[in-house]
């Protein structure tokens, strides 16, 4: 599959790609290597891998990083309650020794966590690594021996290669800097607010019903938005729930009904203070311009 159909291909399920997007997604899935997206929240990096699932008919298998995530909860961990209960049993019948050790610390009575269940899967799943920027450095170790290798070590059981090479999709909000290790193993594009042109393909792709005057307007007006000083600047997913919130409340021109309009910022606006300090004059102000 060239870059033009896989860009044509996720542009039928909705997601409106970049030539650059395209062509990066297209030489992580060539050569096999796992993709960094960085940028700032809301560009739509997360949907990359829910629409590569989505094209390649295959499972997204998504792990969401956080502050002290750690092997257990992100590759694998003993069943210990299934493990107590088989080795009591094996007391009563009075067996010991290593042939009870040898039986619970066996593939039955290991918990498959995302990374792992990724990579025992027999058709190659997409494995999403979501924010991995807000895990602790040390997690970063974890990853370098599955993104190099596709292999996870277990102690107790050794090596454990993987059935299929997960598509490996990653996400960064930028909170922190990677190791050159983690980037050196992976291709990486940065992921900005889309253009005018772009975003208004996104929104007549998700929302084909709307208004064309209205979609115009919505978008140049989240677009002037944008340049404001706010805490929190509005993705593309509030583009989304903007115009359906607008369709909602039966409005066709955004300078028509200051007040109805004001009320819609709550799906644009996510903090007290932008909801402050964007005043029904600045509103009015960006919504003339966006007619």
């Amino acid at each position: 599959m060239s870059w033009t159909n896989l860009q044509t291909k996720m542009a039928d399920i909705g997601y409106v790609a970049s030539d650059d997007m395209s062509v990066a997604i297209h030489l992580a899935l060539t050569l096999g290597r796992p993709l960094l997206l960085e940028g700032a929240a809301g560009v739509g990096k997360t949907e990359v891998a829910r629409t590569l699932a989505q094209v390649r008919d295959t499972d997204l298998v998504r792990l969401q990083c956080y502050e002290g995530l750690d092997a257990s909860q992100a590759i694998y961990e003993w069943n210990y309650q299934r493990q107590l209960l088989s080795i009591r049993a094996a007391a009563e019948d009075g067996e010991t020794g290593k042939s009870v050790e040898s039986r619970i610390f066996s593939r039955d009575f290991l918990l498959e966590r995302p990374l792992l269940a990724a990579i025992t899967k027999d058709t190659p799943p997409v494995l999403l690594i979501d924010e991995v920027d807000r895990a602790d450095e040390e997690f970063e170790a974890y990853l370098l021996e599955i993104l190099s290798d596709f292999q996870i070590t277990v102690p107790e059981l050794g090596t454990i290669k993987a059935v299929s090479h997960p598509i490996v999709v990653l996400t960064s909000n930028g909170t922190r800097d990677l190791s050159d290790a983690l980037r050196r193993r992976c291709l990486y594009t940065y992921v900005d607010y889309p253009d005018a042109l772009t975003e208004l393909a996104i929104l007549n792709a998700r929302q084909p019903g709307l208004n064309t005057h209205l979609a115009q307007q919505i978008i140049g007006f989240t677009q002037g938005l944008r340049k404001e000083d706010l805490e929190k600047v509005p993705g593309i997913a509030e583009t989304l729930d903007f115009a359906a919130a607008l369709s909602g409340l039966g409005v066709a021109d955004l300078t028509a009904d200051p007040a109805i309009l004001q009320h819609a910022l709550v799906a644009l606006l996510k903090t007290q203070n932008d909801q402050a300090n964007i005043t029904t004059e600045i509103a009015q102000r960006i919504a003339g311009k966006a007619a």
